[in-house]
């Protein structure tokens, strides 16, 4: 049993399976509830030449800066050296000298000009370590800046087919990544590589025979690094993936707890969490292990060769005359030799983890954007609200078409209804109406003018819509109402909620419109939460109005107090309402019966009864249940 089930949720869980574009909306026909899990994520950097040269291309800004750095770099890895290379002079010529005398005031001075190098070499690090925060987080803010302004302009069908908890991990775990080898490891690395030639010089100027030892010992670190960097960086990008299946798991269950606890699915959330964080668990498990282990090699290495080193520079002490300074220095050098080669090693860990993470934010920037708009698109000025759809088809993906042969007229102010079953496609007309998708074949005009040819800016201008699902943004109850219309004054914002029935509970707030709201307004009921996101429609001037079961989540009474004020609203716009409460559509001037696609009846509400067709079912049955 414990088998199946692990084999059931590898099975869901699979990577190759989560991108299957089958999976990703192609089973529902109403785009916005079509939430496949694609998690978009990347294994190792697949380009990662391309994905450095893009990083690059957000320090070009910084280039004087840059080289400040690198000159900062270098001068501490100067300093470093020189410092350490004093030490064969004063152990040669002070501290135990062939010929003469100890001095103690020529060992005070020689240490005290070491000090003077080392500290030339302190302030050099500090002064790049502050120049390079400062590069590297105005590089973050433009990375954000510019993935949230891509999220922006990405489809509608976009955010139908992708985890919201994979996209905040984007912004997260991913971007973090990336500071974090911009903050400190391409200094290390840059540092690493300096220190490594510099000291590489000064072993062969002070004995060549240790720098042919130290070469040989060489491939030996460079072989052990290389198989523990390969294996890291593979654990590591496998990390990546199981974090942003979890976090998106996580998301999805938190803002769904509501549904999970009233199907009792506790026991198997929590099944599919353990199943997911065990397998984070092993992945981050291999991948610190390897990270972990590459210095302790190294370092035992390193301390090998340092040992082999040592013997081998007494015999050339005893048998070629090699001074007791220079095998100091040599010794030293031999250890610092290492030590970069010991963080390079470590740092190519973060490396590929951060280009792994920049190689999956890029996947969303280079995402298509919504189409751009027609060369001579045009820009909607006075618009009546005459809507018109011609012979319209469409469908979410290519295999299965959900809209066959809509055509309908709506006349200036004139209250258009859709009625009928769960995924007949009746939302799918408004995504088509807002161009949140764009038609396959037919046409749909606005005052004659077809979609295509205005502008999605100033088509969605003349649109508002209210839709079932709601949603309140951080801010006070005033700035979420005037969300429809920035510039109306506090005027307008009470009397567009009063249009909507908020009125009322508003000022059983305890501070009124000032009320700060915020987790999509938890400290409202779900009713409350509707009423202002009706009052947000009400405020807007667009003259066409679409109602997406925008009276669902209120109780008969209120909703009587919303149909009248809609009623005036109503009056000057071209509205579109969707309802399953029949009741709610009477008054329209046209309803709309969809069944699979197809209007297979319209007429008035007197019009449909007398009919006794599918309406006079649907009706009668509503009655029957009332």
């Amino acid at each position: 049993m414990e088998e199946t089930r692990k084999q059931r949720l590898a099975e869901k869980y699979s990577h190759t399976k989560m991108n299957d574009p089958k999976r990703l909306g192609a089973s529902s026909g109403r785009g916005p509830n079509a939430r496949g899990r694609n998690m978009m994520m990347t294994g190792k950097p697949k380009n990662a030449k391309q994905t450095i040269t893009r990083l690059l291309g957000y320090l070009e800004k910084e280039k004087l800066k840059l080289i400040l750095v690198v000159g900062c770099v270098l001068l501490h890895t100067v300093a470093t050296l020189t410092g350490s290379y004093m030490l064969r002079p004063i152990i040669n010529n002070i501290i135990a000298p062939a010929e003469g005398v100890r001095s103690l005031s020529k060992l005070i001075q020689a240490v005290g000009v070491m000090a003077a190098i080392y500290a030339v070499g302190v302030i050099a690090q500090y002064t790049n370590l502050r120049v390079m925060l400062g590069i590297s987080q105005r590089a973050l803010q433009s990375i954000r800046n510019d993935l949230f302004t891509k999220i922006q302009k990405l489809p509608v069908r976009f955010y139908d087919t992708h985890s919201h908890g994979e996209l905040m991990s984007r912004f997260t775990n991913d971007v973090d990544t990336i500071g974090e080898m911009l903050n400190s490891t391409v200094i290390q690395l840059v540092s690493g590589v300096i220190t490594l030639v510099g000291t590489f010089s000064l072993m062969i100027y002070t004995n060549i025979y240790l720098t042919i030892i130290t070469l040989i010992l060489l491939p030996i670190f460079a072989k052990v690094g290389q198989m523990i960097t390969s294996r890291s960086r593979k654990y590591f990008s496998e990390q990546q993936k199981a974090l942003g299946t979890l976090n998106g798991f996580a998301e999805e269950t938190i803002s769904g707890q509501k549904v999970v606890k009233v199907f009792c699915h506790e026991e198997i959330a929590s099944e599919e969490f353990d199943y997911l964080n065990e397998d984070l668990k092993q992945k981050q498990m291999k991948a610190q292990f390897c990270s972990s282990i590459i210095g302790p090699v190294t370092h035992n290495i390193s301390n090998m060769g340092y040992g082999i080193t040592a013997c081998i520079g007494g015999l050339l002490c005893i048998t070629k005359n090699f001074d007791i300074g220079g095998l100091t220095v040599f010794v030293n050098y031999s250890r610092q030799f290492s030590r970069p080669i010991n963080e390079i090693s470590m740092q190519m860990n973060t490396i590929f983890s951060a280009l792994a993470g920049a190689e999956r934010v890029f996947a969303i920037m280079d995402e298509d954007t919504e189409p751009v708009d027609q060369e001579n698109a045009q820009e909607l000025e006075d618009v009546k609200g005459e809507v018109v759809l011609s012979h319209v088809n469409f469908g979410y993906t290519p295999e299965r078409q959900i809209l066959k042969d809509i055509s309908l007229y709506a006349k200036p102010g004139q209250k258009i209804a859709f009625v009928g079953s769960t995924g007949a496609g009746k939302t799918t007309i408004t995504n088509l109406l807002t161009r949140f998708y764009d038609i396959q074949d037919g046409c749909i005009t606005i005052d004659g003018v077809p979609l295509e040819q205005i502008s999605r800016k100033s088509l969605r201008s003349q649109i508002t819509m209210v839709l079932q699902d709601t949603h309140l943004f951080t801010g006070t109850v005033r700035e979420n109402i005037r969300y429809g219309r920035l510039d109306a004054t506090d005027e307008e914002v009470e009397a567009a909620a009063k249009i909507a029935s908020a009125h009322s509970f508003i000022m059983h707030l305890e501070k009124g419109y000032d009320t700060l709201l915020e987790s999509d307004g938890a400290n409202l009921s779900q009713g409350q939460r509707q009423l202002l996101n009706i009052a947000r429609a009400a405020i807007s001037k667009a003259p066409i109005l679409i109602l997406d079961e925008a009276t669902s989540s209120v109780d008969t009474r209120t909703e009587r107090h919303i149909e009248k004020g809609m009623d005036e609203l109503m009056k000057t716009r071209t509205t579109f309402v969707i309802a399953h409460r029949l009741s709610t559509v009477r008054h329209a001037n046209a309803i709309m019966v969809l069944e699979n696609g197809e209007i297979i009846e319209r007429g008035t509400h007197e019009e449909l009864l007398s009919q006794k067709g599918r309406y006079y079912n649907l009706y009668t049955e509503l009655a029957e249940l009332d």
